[in-house]
């Protein structure tokens, strides 16, 4: 009759250790997600960037929030949010914001969505242009 060894184990326990490794792992995968943000406190907003850091027809991600330039001079922003899945939206191309997880599309003049799997616009914010920074109002 075969009798099973039973073992003292020391110290956390294997799940313990997977779910803190996990957990650590993705407190760093937030912070660099974040890590993009070149905004400062400043005058009458959050200073997120320069207007010449949006290409016209393009955008930027500034942490949270993702700002367009859908025409010259015109500046535009939107949580960077994708409302599918959460995934950070990213990618941009002939005036639409692509999320990079799912391909949802967006139009980068109203949000709106322009090719699912989303079926809900990214949620407008509001910013300030003065002289040549872009900030949250």
């Amino acid at each position: 009759m075969a009798s099973e060894s039973h073992h003292s184990v020391s110290g956390p326990a294997r799940r313990t250790v997977i779910a803190a490794a996990g957990a650590a792992g993705l407190a760093v995968a937030l912070t660099a997600c974040g890590s993009g943000d070149d905004s400062s406190e400043s005058g009458s907003g959050t200073v997120l960037g320069k207007t010449s850091d949006i290409p016209e027809g393009g955008g930027k991600v500034f942490g949270g929030v993702v700002v367009t330039q859908p025409a010259a001079g015109e500046f535009k922003a939107f949580s960077s949010k994708c409302t599918h899945q959460g995934c950070a939206v990213k990618d941009f191309k002939d005036g639409v914001i692509i999320c990079p997880c799912h391909d949802s599309r967006f139009s980068a003049t109203d949000g709106s969505v322009q090719k699912g799997p989303a079926t809900q616009p990214l949620p407008a914010e509001e910013i300030t242009v003065e002289g040549d920074e872009i900030r949250m109002a």
